[in-house]
């Protein structure tokens, strides 16, 4: 069995690569093919954190696999990250264990490929202001990412420290470089903005309607139990688009507050959601229909995004010689 540490995860995985690939999996999501029971998760009293495990089988990237994830809110700020992840590829033939990787660095990379993802498909083509709402990794993961898709040339950086939306920003604009600024309110960093990032565990809405620019497109992330990212006036606007509208509407651990709290509300009614990544990828549903019309994809993460990247890097280990060969049952 192939293990590959987090080092080596982020080394060999291309995140180009991954935006690609994660197309045709979410096609297999959206027509049935996939495999992809509910997430189910194991709470820890006193911590507000949980482990959840993701098994999945996506057939076109041909990978079987299961993520054990925890998320631990209040890990943000310290050294150790909120969301931590090892991951158990199979072989889709004989259910032989083949691989284990850690899923950290996963975990940060597919959610942004995703967004990315999103972007290719809602986002304006002349999007060039990008509001970056959050300082951790998901932040940082989401604007390599969605640079690689639409022509970036301006990013604003917000948070609840402002000395850690300064440090970030001085160091995406030093490796993307592009003009990076931080910013002392979300309302700031959204004025203008084409593109938006939110990756917070805010319990109060970071993303409001009012502060938005006509055109925008949202992705949002982020996750907290209590509360939401994204308030009622920008769902209830938007044509909201989602990875699975099962996860998606589905209860804790899995569905999104962002859009079950509206739901519950009267705000809205679940037939709101308009489509699925994979149906706008098969043409199923329209994307945008307008640059004045407000897009916004609410992501919850699914194992088909895991699966896709975990296989990716193991075939860029393979190809290289790269991690260490255990021997189970011998």
């Amino acid at each position: 069995m192939l293990v590959l540490g987090r080092r080596e995860v982020e080394t060999l995985l291309d995140m180009d690569a991954l935006i690609d690939a994660l197309g045709p999996a979410m096609v297999d999501l959206s027509e049935g093919r996939a495999s992809v029971p509910d997430r189910v998760a194991a709470m820890v009293p006193g911590q507000d954190g949980f482990l959840a495990a993701m098994p999945g089988y996506v057939p076109s990237a041909g990978v079987l696999m299961t993520k054990l994830v925890s998320l631990f809110p209040h890990n943000a700020g310290t050294p150790l990250p909120t969301h931590q992840a090892v991951i158990a590829v199979f072989d889709p033939g004989t259910g032989a264990p083949r691989a284990l990787l850690d899923g950290t660095a996963i975990t940060a990379a597919r959610t942004a490929a995703a967004s990315a993802l999103s972007a290719r498909l809602l986002a304006r083509d002349d999007a060039t202001v990008l509001a970056l709402l959050g300082t951790g990794v998901q932040a940082r993961t989401h604007a390599h990412a969605l640079c690689r898709v639409r022509p970036v040339r301006h990013i604003r950086v917000a948070g609840r420290d402002p000395v850690r939306a300064a440090v970030l920003a001085d160091e995406l604009g030093a490796v993307l470089k592009v003009e990076v600024v931080a910013v002392p309110t979300y309302a700031e960093a959204l004025d203008g903005a084409h593109l938006v990032a939110a990756a917070t565990h805010s319990v109060d809405p970071v993303v409001r309607r009012r502060w938005l620019a006509p055109g925008a497109h949202i992705t949002s992330v982020g996750f907290n139990r209590g509360g939401r990212e994204v308030d009622d006036a920008t769902i209830a606007d938007a044509l909201v688009c989602v990875e699975s509208r099962r996860a998606a509407l589905a209860p804790f651990p899995a569905g999104s507050n962002d859009l079950l709290f509206p739901i519950r509300d009267g705000v809205i009614t679940a037939d709101h959601v308009h489509a699925e990544l994979g149906e706008l990828l098969n043409g199923s549903r329209p994307g945008r229909r307008s640059p004045e019309q407000l897009t916004l994809y609410k992501s919850v993460g699914v194992a088909v995004q895991d699966a896709v990247a975990a296989g990716l890097v193991i075939a860029a280990a393979r190809a290289q010689g790269l991690g260490d060969e255990i021997h189970m049952f011998d």
